[in-house]
């Protein structure tokens, strides 16, 4: 077997349970996934748990929470509202116990049919670590975010993966042992692996701003924000659109005339673009966060979601990796005087430094290979 791990008597068998409100579970998990394929561990299968088994209930909440990112821009915010009346424990939220009532049917159901030796959460499913337990299969789960929502806490829980320190405190302060969190970083895909050595072309004058505009409710702002951006002197404004075709159809036309702006839909390069790029205008998902700081790429987030998304954003501002704003005026002052300064460029991206976890997946990978060879010599003797 690749990646420092001895051979095994078997090729364990991976269920990795996700869901897709947002991007970033999905693409944690298929970092995972690719980890796995990298160290000749083949039967690995990624589940979108309730897409899957509650398909009417996931278009419901996935609907909710997009109107909620919407609403939030006029002040009503219910997600936020929940997250926070959840945040220090989950027994209050009733979509949190529903969901973990309904899930475990489907998922005892999936075990048995797939009959994995460990399923991993990326994704905070209550019900996992309760049937894992029950059918004798082990159960990790891996923190998508910089902050800590009890969602994720589960007693039985054999073992929890976290992006910082400060997050395996907080954990072990809610009374979990030590032994059981590992700090792995956040997992990402290979590319970003050594993505912290810069590609910046040095006969490129323009400073290039890398704007994501892949998630609910930026179109929003979007074109205020690209006429103000346009008043900076030597950029040129990139804009990722994703799968949101009507939106770069739009931009295309409204933008035309502008040489300085470049829109773009989905692509798959995302790496290079952020090893191209000045700084980076995002919102504050986990894994595009971690990414910007595997590129060592400054970050500004511009009226973050309530929610994890704003604690995320707080926690690296905090580490001065990360500028957010409210208000547009205050957006566009942030920037041109990291444009203009030099020496703030180079600051950020030296405390980006600090937090790198570039090998996240490995390392993560790694442990749970080592957690099961050690229960199959155990159960040996």
């Amino acid at each position: 077997m690749k990646g420092g791990i001895s051979a095994m008597p078997f090729n364990p068998r991976i269920l990795i349970l996700t869901a897709s409100y947002g991007n970033g579970h999905i693409q944690a998990s298929k970092a995972l996934q690719q980890q796995f394929f990298r160290q000749g561990i083949e039967q690995v299968k990624i589940v979108n748990l309730m897409k899957e088994g509650h398909p009417w209930i996931y278009s419901i909440t996935s609907s909710l929470i997009s109107k909620s990112t919407k609403s939030s821009k006029l002040g009503i915010d219910y997600y936020g509202w929940s997250y926070y009346l959840t945040r220090e424990t989950k027994e209050t939220a009733l979509f949190q116990k529903s969901m973990t009532y309904l899930g475990q049917k489907k998922l005892r159901e999936l075990i048995q049919k797939e009959r994995p030796d460990v399923v991993v959460n990326t994704f905070p499913f209550g019900a996992a670590p309760i049937v894992c337990s029950s059918m004798g299969v082990k159960n990790f789960t891996v923190l998508t975010d910089y902050a800590l929502h009890a969602s994720w806490l589960h007693p039985k829980v054999d073992r929890y993966y976290v992006a910082t320190e400060d997050l395996k405190q907080q954990i072990i302060f809610k009374g979990y042992s030590k032994d059981r969190i590992v700090v792995s970083g956040i997992p990402l895909k290979q590319e970003f692996a050594t993505a912290s050595i810069r590609e910046q072309s040095q006969s490129l004058q323009k400073k290039i701003i890398l704007i994501m505009a892949t998630e609910n409710g930026v179109s929003s702002y979007l074109d205020e924000m690209l006429d103000t951006l346009l008043l900076l002197h030597d950029c040129q404004l990139v804009v990722i659109c994703g799968h949101n075709k009507k939106l770069k159809d739009r931009l295309q036309v409204e933008f035309a005339a502008y040489k300085e702006i470049t829109i773009l839909g989905f692509v798959d390069n995302v790496h290079e673009w952020m090893r191209r790029a000045e700084c980076i205008v995002t919102k504050a998902g986990g894994l595009t966060l971690t990414e910007a700081i595997a590129s060592r790429l400054p970050v500004f987030v511009y009226k973050p979601n309530g929610g994890q998304e704003k604690e995320n954003a707080l926690y690296l501002s905090r580490f001065g990796v990360a500028s957010i704003a409210n208000k547009m005026e205050d957006f566009y002052i942030h920037i041109q005087q990291f444009i203009q300064h030099p020496t703030k460029s180079r600051d950020m991206r030296a405390r980006m430094g600090a937090l790198q976890r570039n090998q996240a997946a490995a390392h993560i990978v790694n442990d749970m290979m080592m957690i099961l060879e050690h229960q199959i010599m155990s159960a040996s003797i």
